[in-house]
């Protein structure tokens, strides 16, 4: 089979040349806020496919990390959803690299005119426009310079292609029998353009790549001082010294070694949202303002605006610590996080507003063109519901929602929007993002308990000589509390563990069992009572669309060889 005849070798070439127009797309986003084009492709999907094609990704994701252990599932599932844009766009450019070869196949003599690839560039931008004008939100580009920026690109990897196919096809035998030494001439040939255009791609890319990378570690002028010093310093204090200053410090129970902190560290809280960008949205604080809106009819239009140093500055400041999850996170997931979380009573804002009589539901709409809807009356009668604008005492991050976000008690974060930029009082309810791609609408949080670990490096001995091991974890109940912990050994009885206090009536609870030492493989499994005693559902349910329900297990094997630490004190 020739060169010529070959769909094999359009699909490499085409795949291969867009290795550097992937490069040269990072490079535009990070030096002029041009639209990185696998980013913008990835989030089109994500809002266009069907939601459970969606679900079964994000779990898959979820696994694999939990499998490998390769890190958080946020940051995971991030990373992965920037490589399948990245494979996407690699994948585009082989498809149509080899409809571009099959097709001049037909076209005798045309090419070596650069018309053919200006049209194959045209031709597969026109996609990426439709899916940068969608749903790029971050770029500050003018958007004609948007435009004729990945127009360019593309028509240079058109270029690109178009040229290869000819250079390749200048190797091609025009008599089917040649002389063994001329073939392996001609063979060597064409070997030696394919490492060239192999080297010359792999240069441009990583030249792009690397200039991209330098500059995303640049302070961006969109990014405040106060913004910088809270992402380059997450935390203010040691884990030691948080710990001393919280509500519940001097509570007796002690955490059991290897427990995860009562309050995560900033830079390990969680974060899900529709963006694949690993930055998030960037939005500056310069010309911010929150917008009031009705769309009551008769009343439709804008209300009010307020600028962050108002609503810094013209209300009570609240604060309190919140433990938030995701409504995707597995039993056992780590998608769920506690924080100080500062800002405002809602209820104070709006009553510095003029609500519309016939107003029942306030619609909340992120920077990211995520929403979501809140009733008016929770807002009325729940003075913990809070517009959030700092976290740990910092300015929240680019990642984690700036300016603003909301905290609605009892919920999963997929009711709770960040990034916001304006808010709509509505008559009626309407779905929001993703009850509208069939999770749950009232998304209230399920009772949870996990075990994070059975500390068999810290075993200690009782006063009867008895070996003990730790075992210990968190148990949640959003706002409802956490009335009692049991572990089970085994399959064995319950056995009641115990509990430390929460930070707030929003946090999680800290729970310890020191278990009686016996070697061999063993299976752990905790479950949890709510405040008024209704225990957690035991029965094991997915995540969608309610949340996962079901018990916590590890299984484990402990030696027969114990190192004893010194007892605890105040157990």
């Amino acid at each position: 089979m020739t060169l010529r005849s070959s769909l094999g070798w359009g699909a490499l070439i085409g795949a291969v040349l867009a290795l550097p127009l992937v490069a040269l797309s990072y490079l535009g986003q990070q030096a002029a806020r041009l639209a990185f084009v696998p980013f913008d492709l990835f989030d089109w999907l994500a809002r266009n496919l069907p939601e459970p094609l969606i679900t079964v990704g994000r779990g898959t994701v979820e696994e694999v990390v939990a499998a490998v252990q390769i890190g958080s599932s946020s940051d995971a599932a991030k990373t992965a959803e920037n490589l399948m844009g990245i494979l996407m766009v690699i994948a585009i450019g082989g498809i149509a690299g080899a409809l571009f070869f099959a097709l001049m196949n037909r076209l005798l003599g045309s090419q070596d005119s650069v018309i053919p690839g200006l049209v194959l560039g045209g031709l597969v931008s026109l996609p990426f426009l439709l899916f940068t004008f969608s749903v790029n939100l971050e770029s500050t580009a003018d958007p004609l310079v948007a435009l004729v920026w990945i127009v360019a690109l593309f028509a240079i990897w058109g270029l690109a292609v178009s040229w290869a196919y000819s250079r390749l096809n200048e190797h091609t035998p025009a008599v089917p029998a040649r002389a063994r030494a001329q073939a392996s001439a001609q063979t060597l040939d064409r070997r030696t353009f394919l490492i060239q255009v192999g080297a010359a791609t792999a240069t441009v890319t990583v030249v792009g790549a690397g200039l991209g990378s330098l500059l995303s570690r640049r302070v961006t002028e969109d990014l405040t001082g106060a913004q910088l010093q809270a992402s380059a310093t997450p935390e203010a204090s040691s884990e030691a010294a948080v710990a001393q200053a919280l509500p519940n410090a001097d509570d007796p129970v002690i955490a059991a070694p290897g427990t995860r902190p009562e309050v995560t560290p900033l830079r390990d809280h969680y974060r899900i949202d529709i963006r694949s960008d690993p930055n998030g949205l960037i939005i500056p604080e310069e010309g911010y303002t929150l917008k009031f809106e009705s769309a009551v009819p008769g009343e439709e239009g804008l209300i009010a605006e307020m600028t962050l140093d108002e609503i810094r500055g013209n209300f009570e400041t609240i604060s309190d610590y919140i433990t938030m999850s995701c409504i995707s996170n597995r039993v056992g997931g780590d998608l769920i996080s506690t924080i100080k979380w500062t800002g405002v009573r809602m209820k104070d804002v709006l009553a510095a507003v003029t609500v519309p009589e016939r107003a029942t539901h306030l619609h909340i709409w992120g920077g990211d063109d995520f929403d979501e809807v809140v009733a008016l009356d929770v807002i009325e009668n729940d003075e913990r519901v809070m517009l959030c604008y700092a976290w740990e005492d910092q300015p929240l991050t680019t990642r984690h929602g700036f300016p603003l976000r909301i905290h609605i008690p009892d919920l999963y974060g997929m009711k709770q929007p960040k990034w916001i930029t304006r808010m709509e009082f509505i008559e009626g309810e309407v779905e929001g993002y993703w009850v509208r791609r069939g999770w749950d609408k009232d998304a209230i949080v399920r009772a949870t308990s996990v075990i994070d670990t059975v500390a068999t490096d810290d075993a200690f001995g009782d006063a009867d000589q008895n070996t003990l091991i730790p075992i210990g974890g968190i148990a949640w109940a959003g706002d409802r509390g956490i009335s009692k912990v049991e572990v089970r050994v085994d399959g064995g009885d319950w056995v009641e563990a115990q509990i430390r206090q929460a930070v707030s009536d929003r946090a999680w609870n800290l729970w310890r069992y020191d278990w009686h030492f016996v070697e061999g493989d063993h299976t752990f499994e905790v479950r949890c009572a709510e405040g008024d005693g209704a225990m957690q559902m035991e029965a094991s349910a997915g995540t969608r669309p309610s949340g996962a329900t079901g018990l916590h297990s590890v299984r484990t094997t402990v030696s027969g060889t114990i190192t004893l630490t010194p007892r605890p004190p105040l157990l």
